[in-house]
């Protein structure tokens, strides 16, 4: 895998990786690390149903506060 950074991202991680006494690399598994454990994935069920709407995201509190919900 090959990683294009912009002059300024990379002088930063470079200077960081030197700061903590690791390589580049090590320090860009960290920090991918630690952002993806922080970001956990949505589970596969997330937006599977089909309401119809088109209007959904429009009017999602006034939907959810006026219609009757099936018993």
């Amino acid at each position: 895998m090959t990683i294009t950074l912009p002059d300024d991202l990379h002088h930063a991680l470079t200077q960081m990786a030197q700061a903590k006494g690791c390589t580049e690399a090590e320090l860009v598994q960290t920090i991918l690390r630690n952002y993806l454990d922080s970001h956990p994935t949505l589970h596969p069920c997330i937006g599977m149903g089909a309401s119809g709407r088109t209007d959904l995201a429009q009017r999602d509190e006034e939907l959810l506060w006026t219609e009757k919900w099936p018993s």
